[in-house]
């Protein structure tokens, strides 16, 4: 049994398993302690307690200020809020954000929403490890630049970007920098005020917390507008009854993250280096993909030319493993990677992707079964394949 389910489960980058500690803190209040936090009554003051606590363990675990720290339903409202209901509400102070080519769809359709209102939008591209030129992102700035959004590290390859360079230029500039942290928390050290970051955004199921909850962290005096009308939930920026028992996993699941992170990253990277050396030592005419050093520790993102990744995920999949060939959010569309054609793989390259992303729970031995998968499913997708033989 790996993680609760049968089978070995490396697409973590995905999600994660809920750890026992969090479902303990979320079961009263999906039971007994039941109440509405807007209640005055003793049942209503438990739940909102709740909240608070967890409002308490996130602004700790990126050391921000509690008043800071605003609950959404996913990662993905969080950076929608970031970047539309910001926009919208500095529209007077200017028109152009800044972001990555390789970033999650949650912030590229997000800033094509707003091109569509009239917003102009500035897509910096990444060299061949994914890493985004601080210089380019300094060139791009405007007297109507009001945003800078660049994601912390990368979902699909794991490459970690330039995050302290570009919040200083950001603060030099006066221009307010969000970024997307849902992958690099539970591995990376994060001070929101040491990187000068003025947003972020988090989602509780990528580090061992429940789906279905996420955070924004906007620093005081930046008007990042309301993102949900109704009701005075979250200082009235998120009107709706809160989600408590999610809530209080997200305070757990990221108090146990920031708690164990330099072990997990320590043992993550060693597991990683372990997969990595085998894969490239042991399977030929394959891409290894993202930084070869500033990447995510338990990434590790392959290409494998002359065969297709759907075809090499099924059978992965029939012999017990389960993998990704890239983010799950585009896992039904057949096209290639936008992160992959982004670092300069062609077409037929990137649809041979495959992404191995790990827990603590990954073994050596599940790494050497996947492994001994993987060169059977190649040397036989290979010897199917026109590419191939050609």
């Amino acid at each position: 049994m790996i993680n609760g389910q049968l089978g070995i489960y490396l697409d973590n980058a995905a999600t994660t398993a809920l750890k026992p500690e969090v479902l303990e803190v979320m079961m009263p209040y999906l039971t007994g302690n039941y109440g509405n936090p807007s209640g005055i009554y003793k049942e209503g003051r438990n739940a909102k307690a709740a909240i608070d606590n967890a409002r308490v363990q996130a602004a700790k675990a990126i050391n921000a200020n509690v008043k800071e720290i605003y609950f959404t339903g996913s990662g993905t409202e969080a950076n929608n809020w970031a970047i539309m209901s910001f926009a919208h509400a500095n529209k007077h102070k200017g028109n152009h954000i800044i972001t990555s080519a390789i970033e999650h769809h949650a912030v590229l359709h997000p800033c094509e929403q707003l091109e569509k209102a009239g917003f102009s939008v500035t897509y910096v591209p990444v060299d061949k490890f994914g890493k985004v030129s601080v210089e380019d992102i300094a060139n791009a700035i405007t007297d109507k630049t009001i945003l800078i959004s660049i994601m912390f590290a990368n979902n699909e390859i794991g490459t970690i970007q330039p995050i302290e360079e570009i919040g200083r230029i950001a603060k030099e500039r006066n221009i307010v920098f969000h970024t997307d942290a849902i992958q690099a928390i539970d591995t990376i050290e994060i001070d929101v005020n040491k990187l000068n970051i003025d947003m972020l955004s988090l989602s509780a199921h990528k580090f061992g917390g429940p789906k279905g909850v996420g955070a924004l962290y906007i620093r005081t005096g930046i008007n990042a507008g309301t993102v949900m009308f109704g009701g005075g939930q979250e200082r009235n920026r998120r009107a709706g009854t809160e989600n408590v028992a999610a809530i209080a996993g997200l305070g757990k699941a990221i108090e146990l993250a920031v708690k164990n992170r330099a072990e997990k990253a320590d043992k993550l990277k060693r597991l990683r280096d372990y997969l990595v050396e085998k894969v490239l030592n042991e399977i030929p005419d394959i891409i290894y993909n993202g930084h070869p050093t500033d990447r995510l520790a338990g990434n590790a993102n392959f290409c494998f030319k002359y065969i297709e990744g759907e075809s090499l995920l099924l059978m992965l999949d029939m012999k017990g493993v389960s993998a990704s060939s890239g983010s799950a959010c585009t896992s039904g569309s057949l096209d290639p990677s936008h992160v992959l054609l982004a670092i300069g793989l062609e077409h037929e390259i990137a649809h041979g992707s495959l992404r191995l992303t790990l827990s603590e729970d990954t073994t050596t031995e599940q790494i050497d079964y996947t492994v001994e998968t993987l060169k059977d499913i190649v040397k036989r997708l290979r010897e199917l394949s026109p590419l191939y033989e050609a």
